[in-house]
């Protein structure tokens, strides 16, 4: 299976005095595909699809990452819960 390589950067807009972050990540999904797809849906606000399509992707890979920490195994059923209503439903 592909996998897609991204550099995710936060930046900010004024002068903070903090440095930009930039890490990368690997997905098996195509993440700005995803962010396409949400922003073809009509109960997601405009604007909102890069910020909710980019951050259920990387939550969600660390969610898996740290399937065995007991600190987030309360967040597995609503995460998957949440994800399953997203897919299911239509734009």
């Amino acid at each position: 299976m592909k996998r897609h390589q991204y550099r995710i950067t936060v930046e900010p807009m004024e002068s903070t005095g903090s440095a930009p972050l930039s890490f990368e990540v690997n997905s098996y999904d195509d993440i700005l595909m995803i962010i396409d797809r949400i922003r073809l849906r009509k109960d997601i606000a405009p604007g909102s699809a890069e910020a909710l399509g980019l951050g259920l992707k990387l939550f969600g890979n660390e969610l898996l990452q740290q399937k065995n920490n007991p600190l987030f195994a309360p967040l597995f059923p609503c995460f998957h819960e949440f994800m399953k209503l997203l897919k299911e439903s239509q734009p």
